[in-house]
């Protein structure tokens, strides 16, 4: 299915030709892919499935292949994880528990954690997420975080895929490692098992590519649903999570990604990339084939496409 869908596309002719070619990039990059195994249910995924959804601040839709397709969002719940946590425990709360700093480590490694720091680098990564996660599970129930993440990403169809999240919770040893972990120097804030299980839930929703468009598009503009009126994250909280995801939202690709397409991004094993651009501009792609980091291979190629063509790069001059 390689139709571009247009909404509403009147004045967008040229942003619908640099998806088409974006698209067309990305699945040129799919086959040096491969879909992620340590998860059994994500293994299951099709590794040639594809979708690019952009949206921009007058709620104006362009989407194009699989953007309809649902996929576990996997860790890009940490974006609405931080929003949560930013939200109800307040900046310092939240930062006297987890640092702000890139890693330049795989997103599930306890290296840094063990050996220089007992608190993690920065919410992006598992260790921090599952801190950041910690923080929230005495004070708010799934149920509230899966209707704000309903809220952020502007998708009452939002729900616990409940085969993946069995299939975390059966298989999530590294991360049961690292709760321990935090908990054994004192520094975790709930209930290790507790944590664990909020984690893994909030990594299993179902989510596509214009969920993660939408929520790109209310980061971009400034923590405000354009089309809604609503605001749903501060302003200040909103330029920490755009700076979070620009320095350590990729992974440990996140500075190359920052140098050639220059976006607050994040992605997710699950193959799902949310991209925040000035305008305000909403990306969110589906691509389960990944890069050697973890990043869908595919969204990757294409938003470096779409930000060179449109001049999203944040230094740009």
């Amino acid at each position: 299915m390689n139709t571009l869908k247009t909404e509403q596309h009147d004045g967008i002719k040229s942003i619908e030709q640099v998806l088409r070619d974006a698209y067309d990039a990305g699945l040129r990059a799919i086959p040096y892919g491969r879909v992620a195994d340590y998860i059994p249910e994500l293994a299951k995924a099709d590794p040639n499935a594809f979708g690019i959804c952009m949206i921009d601040g007058d709620g104006r839709t362009c989407s194009i292949g699989d953007a309809g397709t649902r996929f576990s969002v996997q860790s890009v719940s940490k974006v609405i994880i931080l929003a949560a946590a930013l939200k109800f425990r307040g900046f310092d709360g939240t930062f006297s528990h987890v640092m702000m700093e890139p890693s330049g480590d795989s997103f599930n490694s306890i290296l840094k954690l063990d050996t220089r720091s007992n608190l993690p680098f920065n919410p992006m990564i598992n260790a921090g997420a599952i801190q950041t996660v910690s923080l929230l599970v005495d004070h708010i129930s799934f149920e509230e975080l899966l209707d704000y993440a309903r809220l952020l990403c502007r998708d009452g169809g939002i729900t616990l895929d409940e085969k993946v999240y069995r299939s975390e919770a059966e298989t999530g040893d590294r991360n049961r490692a690292i709760v321990y972990l935090l908990k054994s120097k004192g520094v975790l804030q709930g209930d290790p098992e507790r944590t664990l299980e909020l984690y893994f839930k909030m990594c299993s929703l179902a989510v596509n590519a214009k969920s993660l468009a939408a929520l790109g598009l209310i980061i971009s503009n400034g923590g405000v649903d354009p089309i809604e009126g609503a605001r749903l994250i501060g302003a200040d909280n909103v330029r920490t999570i755009k700076s979070l995801m620009f320095t350590c939202g990729m992974y440990d690709y996140s500075g190359e990604f920052g140098v050639r397409v220059g976006v607050p991004s994040k992605s997710g094993v699950g193959g799902g990339l949310v991209c925040s651009a000035h305008g305000p501009l909403g990306f969110g792609f589906y691509g389960p084939a990944l890069d050697p980091y973890g990043n869908s291979i595919a969204a990757v190629k294409a938003m470096e496409h779409i930000s060179k063509e449109l001049g999203l790069h944040v230094f740009n001059y």
